[in-house]
């Protein structure tokens, strides 16, 4: 039921974006409504906050340019989703060739920044299980965090990432395995 009226309040927004008159005011409610969920997604998989509000920010550029062509064929939050893992993913592959490094540099890069965060303990298991999340493939990585941290449904996923539900589920398991392996060292 809560479902069901979420899904047609992004309706009203859609409707209420659609019009000129209130274009801006409905924008304003979708990226109050999403903003924070959005960003601790691509937060988990950038690792800086500041990194993280850039992605974020060309996410809503995205999704402002790109709204009136929703077809509404999945839910907004899925749509905007999907947007936000492209962009993200688009940052990290910018980021490696920016910085022209090896794949095991740049995995190395990613825990170097999470050694950096305020409040970091290495031997804390918060911050081991981040350590072993940036150890993964970026695509692992994704879909471990939208599994784990977002409870995402592999459908949804699948919608969210244009891939089969089988093929997501083995990613999974492969990432769960190599974050099991992870903590077990030491």
């Amino acid at each position: 039921m809560a479902q069901q009226s979420f899904q047609e309040d992004d309706k009203e927004l859609l409707a209420a974006f659609r019009e000129e008159a209130t274009r801006e005011r409905a924008f304003s409610k979708i990226i109050k409504k999403y903003q924070e969920r959005l960003y601790w997604h691509v937060r988990r998989l950038v690792i800086n906050h500041e990194d993280a509000n850039d992605v974020l920010q060309n996410v809503f550029i995205k999704v402002w340019t790109y709204l009136d062509n929703f077809r509404e064929e999945s839910n907004l939050y899925t749509w905007m989703y999907r947007i936000a893992t492209n962009e993200t993913l688009t940052y990290l592959e910018k980021e490696k060739k920016r910085t022209s490094i090896s794949l095991s540099d740049h995995e190395t890069g990613l825990a170097n920044r999470l050694h950096a965060e305020k409040g970091f303990d290495a031997n804390k298991l918060e911050w081991r299980l981040q350590q072993a999340i940036q150890s993964l493939p970026d695509k692992q990585r994704v879909v471990f965090t939208l599994r784990y941290y977002d409870e995402m449904p592999y459908e949804q996923m699948s919608q969210v990432l244009e891939t089969s539900v089988g093929a997501l589920k083995a990613s999974y398991h492969h990432a769960v395995k190599k974050v099991e392996e992870f903590l077990k060292r030491d």
